[in-house]
């Protein structure tokens, strides 16, 4: 049996979370974040575990995704919008929330920082992603787990290092 606002008895003293006919709710694009709009990008629940640091009974049985704008707090929320984790519930700094800070890692398997990458000269640079294209070789990555975004970081590296390289030649 129900009570006259359809929440059955059980439920005690909890808020009811039927619409009212008086108010209307926009809807919600499904896989936006909750807190920007913006869509994410999905991200396995491994990664979410592997990252966040609050407790693992915090996180859901459900699909998560990675918010990449850089001025939100959240990182991931669960597709339905009902749960986020934000940048001081995760145990890495996150790159693409903080792309211009020095000690920031731009690759998390080889620890490579935006700092390193900055005082590289374009020579260096391209060292560095043949080194980091060698241990992916190699199979030692592990950015399912390791980077925030849950997978490779190869096309931020190579993005930071054009702007980089742009930004160089711009000055001479």
């Amino acid at each position: 049996m129900t009570e006259a606002c359809g929440c059955p008895p059980e439920a005690g003293n909890r808020v009811c979370d039927l619409p009212s006919p008086m108010i209307q709710r926009p809807a919600r694009v499904a896989n936006t974040c909750p807190a920007c709009g913006r869509t994410g990008k999905a991200v396995q629940g491994q990664t979410v575990k592997a990252l966040i640091s609050v407790s693992l009974q915090d996180v859901r049985a459900v699909e998560y995704q990675f918010c990449r704008t850089q001025a939100c707090p959240v990182v991931y929320f669960s597709s339905d919008g009902t749960q986020t984790f934000t940048t001081e519930q995760v145990r890495e700094r996150v790159y693409q929330k903080e792309p211009d800070v020095d000690d920031v890692f731009v690759c998390y398997c080889f620890r490579h920082t935006v700092g390193e990458m900055r005082a590289l000269e374009s020579t260096g640079r391209t060292a560095l992603i043949e080194n980091i294209d060698a241990g992916i070789q190699a199979g030692q990555c592990a950015c399912d787990l390791r980077n925030p975004q849950g997978s490779c970081c190869l096309g931020n590296v190579r993005a930071l290092i054009g702007s980089l390289t742009q930004r160089l030649d711009m000055t001479r």
